[in-house]
């Protein structure tokens, strides 16, 4: 399900701000951009976030900014700097015609030390701001899930008003199916016998039968309504019920001997792919 979330935060190791962004995905996938300061926070960071969002393509975005009094205290590392300046002159004798960007040295990593007005309380604020953040996104997933019930829902409703018809035909057309088929295969075999004919009429009945059919769509449409108002995630199960009743959509639609239950299969079936295209979207 898609969904956004923004946070800030501020304090004396300066200013943070929390992005996160989520689109539909058959799986749970992340990413994240971190500033050099909070990398050590990622592992949890992904951790917190699985537990929370089990599907969907999650990005996360973290800005620092130190105080002022932390950029103007800016200290280097002479012994950092001294063994990066002795690299770069082995790579200037080895290649003479390059150039070194000043501003590309400071920006190597422990050229410039870390002034200390960060460390733990900065990592603190971050997971704090994150659990925030995270806290915001599952609340707007969870309006847009509310939403797409009510929409599954009614096409459930739908559903099974297409299978109530096709119930409520059946005895009609099994009564037209069986006196047609007497009629042709008296027309075929005016001699044969009447007892075997009964027996062929009857398995010819059983084969066109959709009973099963009609009674495990409906047994599918009560079990997709028993997992929508469930707490538990339920875009996989709901992947397979949607297979599952377009088997059986696609049965009925090959059983049938009556244009206004083929009909009926074939709304089904355009009902069934609706559902199918928003349990996409579905945790």
């Amino acid at each position: 399900m898609t969904g956004f979330a923004r946070r800030e935060s501020s304090g004396p190791w300066g200013s943070l701000v929390c992005e996160l962004r989520s689109v539909n995905h058959r799986f749970l996938e992340t990413g994240f951009r971190l500033p050099e300061e909070l990398r050590a926070a990622e592992g949890d960071l992904r951790q917190r976030l699985a537990q929370e969002v089990r599907r969907g393509k999650v990005d996360c975005t973290l800005t620092y900014r130190p105080t002022q009094a932390s950029a103007a205290s800016l200290e280097v590392d002479t012994l950092a700097l001294e063994r990066l300046t002795g690299r770069i002159g082995e790579l200037g004798r080895a290649f003479p015609a390059g150039s070194v960007n000043l501003l590309e040295v400071l920006r190597w990593p422990g050229i410039l030390k870390d002034p200390g007005t960060g460390g733990e309380a900065l990592l603190a604020a971050a997971r704090e701001l994150f659990e925030d953040a995270v806290a915001e996104l599952c609340a707007a997933r969870n309006r847009e899930g509310e939403k797409l019930r009510e929409v599954l829902e009614q096409r459930c409703a739908a559903l099974e008003v297409l299978v109530k018809q096709v119930q409520g035909r059946l005895p009609e057309v099994q009564a037209r199916l069986t006196t047609r088929v007497r009629d042709r295969i008296k027309e075929l075999a005016a001699g044969a016998d009447p007892d075997r004919l009964e027996q062929e009429i009857a398995l010819l009945l059983q084969r066109l039968d959709v009973d099963e059919e009609l009674e495990r769509l409906a047994g599918h449409i009560t079990e997709v309504r028993r997992v929508l108002t469930g707490r538990e995630p339920a875009g996989r199960r709901l992947d397979f019920l949607m297979q599952e009743l377009n088997r059986e959509a696609n049965t009925l639609s090959s059983k049938s001997q009556d244009l206004e239950t083929t009909r009926c299969a074939v709304d089904m079936k355009v009902l069934i792919e609706q559902m199918r295209e928003q349990v996409q979207n579905a945790e």
